[in-house]
């Protein structure tokens, strides 16, 4: 029997209660680099774990021989499947005790949790291990749930599942944005584990496709932050929709910097000789569909030639994020590096990210109401909408005016 342990549950969904801290990870592993990464976080006492996939990398280990392997498929090329190994899931579940004993953890399956197995089995070790609120959000899949943690409402959506826009998820998504009630949780943060928007060469728009299925669904009830995995670095993104820069899209970060045993990926696809092939990065599960950019200033190429204008800031480095709410309008973002646990105060990347829906009122409806509806505003919306109108235009006569006064 384990020792007994003590934790505190999360907030019930209130505009004004929210998480003290939410750790953010991906793509964890059990290497001295996890260890590094574990004991900053705990350093920095979260109330909540956020993993984004990628967990243990048991399905590695027998075949590396616990040696790194940036791509498994090239370092390996003869393995017939990959295999389980359960003492590596045991051993990182021993591991991860000190945090998630006395933290929720909440999870979300990536690429290495699939471990095939013979008769068609896959994810047998993950979904043994974690029980998600799946009936609780009515998708009845623990492929994809939501769940409440004060004022913040997070959809966990599985990438490695069926994600068409005709499929079980996507039509229990729809239905659970449209029941998202903004007054009780002003906060709306979505995480899968591959992400959409990624510089790197590594998994350069591996899942277009479900960028593709997903996006303005997503757009349209006003996302505020998506939180993905899977590419071994750290990027964050500014607010965009469908490769446009967007004040209404959310804003994507990457924390696929756990610390796992496939190293760090230090290429950017916008750098000389580091642009993918188009037959580069096919997906575990899902279509290929791999774009040219149809404007902007890489239009007609599959890569850009600098830094994309939606990446914002992108390193190299192992570590680990905290979001911090602090209420309806205001997130603190930070990310740590692990190079930085014995600095005080110190830190990789940080930013606020602040809610503005009356800018996007024309198509998210405070309050729960449906943007489909088109007409069917509620009072709050109306109003904000109506305060918004007059703004505006106050701002166009208050620049008329500077103008003709410049003028004479």
């Amino acid at each position: 029997m384990s020792e007994e342990h003590v934790f505190e549950t999360l907030p019930l969904p209130s505009p004004n209660a929210y998480p003290h801290r939410i750790a953010i990870i991906g793509d964890l592993g059990l290497t001295s680099n996890s260890s590094t990464t574990i004991d900053h976080v705990i350093v920095n006492d979260p109330s909540m774990i956020l993993m984004v996939g990628d967990l243990t990398y048991a399905n590695q280990y027998l075949t590396t021989g616990e040696k790194g392997a940036p791509c498994y498929s090239c370092a390996f090329p003869d393995a017939p499947i990959r295999e389980t190994y359960q003492p590596r899931w045991d051993g990182w579940g021993r591991f991860m005790e000190p945090l998630i004993s006395s933290s929720p953890m909440m999870v979300i399956e990536g690429n290495h949790e699939i471990e095939p197995q013979v008769s068609g089995i896959t994810f047998k070790s993950y979904l043994t291990r974690y029980a998600v609120p799946s009936e609780e959000s009515g998708s009845n899949s623990n492929f994809y749930y939501s769940f409440d943690a004060g004022g913040i409402h997070f959809v966990m959506l599985g990438a490695y599942v069926d994600y068409n826009s005709t499929g079980a998820q996507y039509s229990w998504l729809k239905q659970d944005l449209n029941q998202v009630d903004r007054a009780k949780t002003p906060w709306l943060v979505a995480a899968w584990h591959p992400p959409w928007y990624n510089s790197y060469s590594s998994h350069y728009q591996e899942f277009e496709c479900m960028r593709q299925e997903m996006e303005a669904l997503l757009y349209q009830y006003r996302v505020d932050i998506v939180f993905s995995g899977h590419v071994h670095a750290y990027e964050r993104m500014n607010r965009v929709y469908n490769y446009t820069l967007d004040p209404c899209g959310p804003v994507y970060i990457t924390v696929g910097d756990g610390g796992n045993i496939e190293k760090v990926d230090v290429d950017h696809a916008d750098e000389p000789g580091n642009c993918p092939s188009a037959g580069d990065n096919i997906p575990e599960f899902g279509g290929v569909c791999h774009i040219n950019f149809s404007s902007g200033p890489a239009e007609g190429k599959f890569c850009w030639d600098k830094q994309p204008e939606w990446s914002a800031f992108r390193e190299s480095s192992f570590g680990h994020g905290i979001l911090e709410v602090v209420n309806s309008t205001y997130a603190l973002w930070t990310w740590h590096r692990n190079q930085d646990i014995y600095k005080d105060d110190s830190h990789g990347d940080q930013i606020y990210v602040v809610r503005q829906p009356e800018l996007c009122i024309s198509s998210t409806l405070e309050g729960g109401g449906k943007p489909e509806d088109g007409g069917g505003l509620t009072n709050e919306a109306a109003d904000l909408l109506a305060r918004w109108t007059w703004f505006a235009a106050s701002i166009e006569m208050l620049t008329v005016a500077v103008i003709w006064t410049s003028f004479y």
